[in-house]
């Protein structure tokens, strides 16, 4: 069954193409371009916008590539303390990593890459060297002297001018990093500033998919933004400078409104002249809003991440990731749209299918997991843990037993094989943990598959299972979230533990 598209990529492609293209020619010289949000797989944008190419952004630097100039920051302190890119479970200086590696496989080389307030950390220091030494060029900024109020000091040699310049050579510098907070703002008006030092008239505009300024502030769209990015406080606001300035309400988030009187001056001072902007709305290239075709489903998609970052966030609160705070922001956005936990189709059946396992084994102390995943079709299937497999296992080999047409009967993973993989983690890795999560699980089944039809044929499905709808009653093992990753499924799950211990492999 083909998934209702509610975007138009290729309108959305050539309108924020000529909008880019526009900026850069009113610029002067050169632009910097300021990359807010993910740069590939910007699966947030592709789950509120359904149809939305979760790589677009990468198509479009490809339709600008002989004219734009990369460069990647990067916050020392994110380094050091080792924050994680939650999608995909690595750290953002292992993100910068990937991210160099992706742009290689598109095609497209960075310039360099710019650790941002650095201040010789122990570990910003390693990365640098380790990039170095594989012939990556990369380029150290202080905290800005000065900043945000005094302006003489932040436009001067000991402020913008204490930072290394990083020479460029075409039109656009598209400024992009892991994250927000990465210094790409601080980045770009340095820059500026060393190019005005030496006669080079440069620009600066940003370019961010949410909140969409031109749908209305409380539009679940950018709602779900908000919810999105509960945990660092951004929220939506009418912008105040573009509402006194035109007459007209637009939609910005409260980090650029109040930075914008400081980037007004801070270019003034540099340029000498006035600002070309009126309002952070001004400065941002942002077609996104132009290309939706079906509100309705947009609205209904939003609705439902929202309920999904109030999962993510309670499971967060509960591994001491997050504050308390934070999971009370979504829940009121929650309660703004009428929404329950229960919204969300897998919730209710995962959690019966828990139950039921329970039911079925009342004399044991363990503790029993549900899992549920949404099909394509819209068909439930469920799963539960059991002596030889995680509810995760349990899920997604029930789900492709599903869609092969296999009837329950017949097994996937033969009592050899299964025995033989908890031997292997038992007698020879000493772990404690006897049934399969689902990356050992997948492991086996590609074995059976070697002489069982069935399970190659169960196999061949797993693909139809991308952006599928999973959610399990506790929060997954290293293993079992791994997999699902690597699956493609949008996961969800209750803020229970599927173990008393407190270190799990």
């Amino acid at each position: 069954m083909a998934i209702k598209a509610a975007f138009d990529n290729e309108k959305y492609i050539t309108e924020q193409t000529s909008a880019i293209l526009e900026r850069v020619n009113k610029s002067g010289d050169k632009l910097y371009l300021e990359f807010g949000g993910k740069l590939l797989y910007d699966y947030h944008a592709s789950r509120v916008l359904p149809g939305y190419d979760p790589n677009i952004k990468m198509r479009l630097l490809l339709d600008l590539k002989d004219k734009a100039d990369i460069l990647l920051c990067i916050y020392a302190g994110d380094i050091e303390r080792k924050k994680m890119r939650a999608d995909f479970g690595i750290t953002y200086d292992s993100e910068a990593l990937k991210l160099i590696d992706d742009l290689r496989g598109w095609g497209i080389d960075v310039l360099g890459v710019v650790i941002t307030r650095f201040n010789s950390q122990p570990a910003a220091q390693l990365f640098k060297n380790k990039l170095e030494r594989r012939n990556i060029k990369v380029y150290t900024h202080q905290y800005t002297k000065g900043y945000p109020t005094d302006i003489d000091l932040i436009v001067s040699d000991e402020g913008y001018g204490a930072n290394e310049y990083i020479p460029t050579e075409k039109p656009l510098v598209i400024v992009t990093g892991p994250g927000p907070g990465s210094g790409k703002l601080a980045t770009c008006l340095s820059q500026v500033y060393h190019d005005y030092r030496r006669g080079i008239n440069s620009g600066y505009a940003k370019f961010e998919t949410f909140p969409i300024w031109n749908l209305p502030i409380n539009h679940p769209v950018n709602m779900a933004y908000e919810a999105a990015t509960a945990d660092i406080n951004d929220f939506n606001l009418i912008d105040p400078f573009h509402l006194e300035a035109y007459n007209k309400k637009a939609v910005n988030y409260n980090r650029d409104v109040e930075v914008f009187p400081i980037l007004k001056r801070i270019l003034k001072k540099i340029s000498g002249g006035e600002s070309v902007y009126q309002s952070p709305t001004d400065m941002g290239v942002n077609r996104a809003g132009f290309a939706i075709t079906d509100d309705a489903l947009i609205r209904e998609a939003s609705k439902q991440e929202v309920i999904r970052r109030y999962f993510r966030y309670r499971c967060e609160y509960v591994m001491g990731l997050t504050n308390k705070e934070t999971v009370q922001r979504v829940e009121l956005l929650i309660k703004d749209f009428s929404l329950g936990p229960e919204d969300r189709s897998v919730v209710k059946p995962a959690r019966q299918a828990g139950l039921e396992a329970q039911e079925k084994d009342k004399g044991s102390e363990g503790i029993y997991c549900g899992a549920a995943i949404e099909l394509k079709d819209g068909t439930i299937v469920t799963g539960s843990n059991s002596p030889h497999l995680h509810a995760a296992s349990s899920l997604i080999l029930h789900a492709i037993k599903h869609l092969a047409e296999i009837p329950d009967k017949i097994k996937l993973l033969p009592p050899n094989i299964i025995e033989s993989v908890r031997n292997l983690k038992t007698q020879i890795l000493n772990e404690k943990t006897l049934s399969l999560d689902l990356v050992e699980a997948l492991i086996a089944l590609s074995i059976s598959a070697t002489t069982n039809p069935a399970a190659q044929l169960a196999m061949e499905n797993l693909v139809d299972l991308q952006g599928c709808e999973v959610h399990v009653t506790h929060i997954p093992t290293p293993g079992d979230e791994a997999g699902l990753r690597r699956l493609g499924v949008n996961l969800t799950s209750d803020p229970s533990f599927s173990t008393k211990d407190l270190f799990v492999a």
